[in-house]
């Protein structure tokens, strides 16, 4: 079953009719949307990012029967040549923050990766996605400093607060996972305006019906 991960982006879009439930799982209860797909909104009860509860919610979707995952996020670029208003596929990850684990009582070592199978198959469906790159993470809620965005454009190509959690736990619970970022802005000091959330939710906003027409192209063909 394929479950859609939604944040920032999607929060001015009309989402599918889905029956909301909650879930409960050794990690705490998660909120989804449930149908013949499964969506979850990562924000819940209008958490900050360095506050989701990510464990939960991927407990959440393999319980509900999710074996596939495709998380949209939004994400500041790192590069020049990615432009805000751009759409990333990334096929690696990092993080400079702690992430979390289903592991607390044995040991075991996940091979952390986003599934090539559907990072392709997810470019097939959003042909207008520049397909390839690396996302970094970091803790949030604040933006990364002038000295990290410029570090950090050595080794990465958006930067975001989510998906390096995300796909990680979905790997430790046997789950595909790949990723779709709408670049809302440039990193901090890439540009000459001051970056504020309020930009971020601004873009959310003004390209709600390419997310909406992207969330309904994905399920019709992965649902």
């Amino acid at each position: 079953m394929l479950g859609i991960i939604g944040g920032t982006s999607l929060l001015f879009s009309t989402l599918p009719s889905l029956e909301k439930r909650t879930v409960s799982t050794p990690f705490g209860p998660a909120e989804i949307l449930s149908g013949d797909i499964v969506m979850l909104m990562r924000h819940q009860h209008g958490l900050p990012p360095h506050r989701i509860n990510h464990r939960a919610h991927l407990a959440a979707l393999a319980i509900a029967g999710v074996d596939r995952i495709v998380a949209i996020g939004s994400a500041g670029s790192l590069k020049p040549k990615i432009a805000p208003g751009s759409l990333v596929i990334p096929t690696d990850y990092f993080s400079l923050t702690d992430i979390p684990s289903i592991h607390d009582h044995d040991i075991v070592h996940a091979r952390p990766e986003l599934s090539k199978d559907l990072t392709r198959e997810l470019s097939h469906l959003v042909p207008s996605a520049r397909f390839g790159g690396v996302y970094a993470q970091t803790r949030g809620p604040r933006l990364e400093t002038v000295a990290e965005v410029n570090a950090l454009g050595w080794i990465a190509d958006v930067v975001g607060m989510t998906v390096a959690s995300e796909a990680t736990l979905a790997c430790e619970l046997d789950m595909e996972f790949a990723a779709l970022c709408t670049v809302d802005n440039y990193a901090n000091g890439l540009a000459r305006e001051v970056l504020t959330y309020e930009h971020i939710l601004s873009s959310a906003r003004e390209n709600r019906t390419r997310t909406e027409e992207m969330v309904q192209n994905i399920i019709g063909h992965m649902g």
